[in-house]
């Protein structure tokens, strides 16, 4: 039994942790450190499965538990500035915490009686089968949090056979990092305003092999990181070598996508003008399917598929985009039925836990994509961090379904779900 003194060693080792939490950034430590948090204060996400001793972080990608074991761990590798850009959301970070959040209004239903003893996770997505629904969403800048970036989650991603979707901002190119997927993955598209750019891109992207755009729809306006401005007040390094704001173009030196790509005439690479017109030219000039990222209500569901589009992921954007407060679990339901099978859903935003990938499977998405915890994976430990991060959820996922007695995913029902 540890003694007081010990404890209260832990104790004072956590709250340090609690501090340095972006999500501690608005204040309410002290408050916390008493009998507890003030009404408002942002509490880490999720506050219960933060390490109560910082001094007992795992050591290598074999100690981890859970996920959550290696954001910590990322924290304390990487500079302020870059724990900051991919921690935080926007504004109050509302959504942030609803992404979390919003998976407790929903409850599994377990079945029993059912032979799980093997669990088929396969899943076809847009005619490529891979061995589970778990997917590599697109997240930008990678090389901030591991020398090899975008590459080792590819090598990582091919251990697993996960389909990969790779950010417009990566710093890899396409073609590297598809060689080290080791077969198609996809292109998520920022489009900008300037239809040059986009046509630029997606030919490259074509040409690399990838299967599919993803266009990111939900970038149309500007957005307040409060957590990665206070944490950039934090880094005391001269970022001005890898940073250069002089302009939009000095800004992308160290995105691949962006090589010999003219971006005179742009302030940002937010999409403010996009409309329905640009899908019509974006099929004439590819061959490559075309999937629309960021959908969040019903009606533009249908519209994407009346539209002819080859697929929707449901998103947020992991709630960087806008500060709705509605998580994307929420917003499943009512897009499936609206649907009614016309199109595969995908969804991302928020998942941590193989019972929320198979409570989002039930309501009837095809694959589920996760972000940040493969980038704490990268940031804690390389490769072999994001091979563990998928190994767990692959074995949280198997285990899920194995409880409300689904053999494949195709067993998965909407009647083995319900809001709580």
């Amino acid at each position: 039994m540890p003694s007081f003194a010990d404890q209260a060693a832990s104790r004072r080792k956590f709250l340090q942790f609690l501090a340095a939490s972006p999500l501690f950034a608005a204040g309410g430590l002290e408050a916390f450190a008493g009998e507890g948090p003030t009404p408002g204060t942002k509490l880490p996400d999720p506050l219960m499965w933060a390490p109560m001793r910082t001094d007992e972080l795992i050591k290598s990608p074999k100690d981890a538990i859970n996920v959550f074991d290696f954001e910590p761990v990322m924290r304390n590798n990487v500079p302020p500035a870059h724990f900051g850009y991919m921690a935080s959301g926007i504004d109050d970070e509302v959504t942030l915490r609803a992404n979390r959040e919003g998976f407790a209004k929903f409850q599994l239903r377990p079945r029993r009686l059912v032979d799980v003893s093997k669990v088929d996770m396969s899943t076809d997505i847009l005619g490529v089968k891979y061995n589970s629904p778990i997917v590599i969403a697109p997240v930008g800048g990678q090389q901030s949090f591991h020398e090899e970036g975008e590459a080792a989650v590819a090598r990582a991603a091919r251990q697993g056979n996960h389909l990969q979707i790779l950010s417009t901002v990566t710093n890899i190119g396409v073609e590297e990092v598809a060689a080290a997927r080791g077969a198609p993955i996809w292109y998520q598209l920022y489009a900008t305003n300037k239809w040059d750019i986009a046509k630029a891109m997606v030919m490259r992207a074509e040409k690399a092999g990838c299967l599919a755009v993803a266009v990111t729809v939900d970038r149309s306006g500007g957005r307040n990181q409060e957590t990665l401005f206070r944490l950039l007040k934090t880094d005391t390094r001269d970022c001005s070598g890898c940073h250069d704001r002089s302009s939009l173009q000095a800004s992308m030196k160290t995105r691949a996508m962006y090589q010999g790509v003219d971006l005179s005439g742009l302030r940002n690479t937010q999409s403010s003008a996009m409309t329905w017109d640009f899908f019509k030219r974006l099929r004439d000039l590819t061959k490559m399917k075309i999937v629309i990222k960021g959908i969040l209500a019903y009606e533009d569901a249908v519209l994407a598929a009346d539209n002819g589009i080859d697929a929707i992921i449901v998103s947020n954007h992991g709630a960087r985009s806008e500060d709705s407060g509605r998580s994307t679990i929420d917003a499943l339901p009512e897009i499936v039925e609206a649907v009614n099978g016309r199109l595969p859903i995908l969804v991302d935003s928020g998942f941590r836990r193989g019972t929320d990938m198979v409570k989002a499977l039930c309501m009837g998405a095809t694959a589920v994509g996760v972000g940040r915890p493969y980038v704490w994976g990268l940031g804690a430990f390389g490769q072999p961090g994001v091979e563990k991060v998928l190994e767990l959820l692959r074995a949280e996922l198997l285990a899920a379904m194995q409880q409300v007695g689904a053999p494949s995913i195709k067993d998965l029902k909407p009647a083995m779900v319900r809001r709580a």
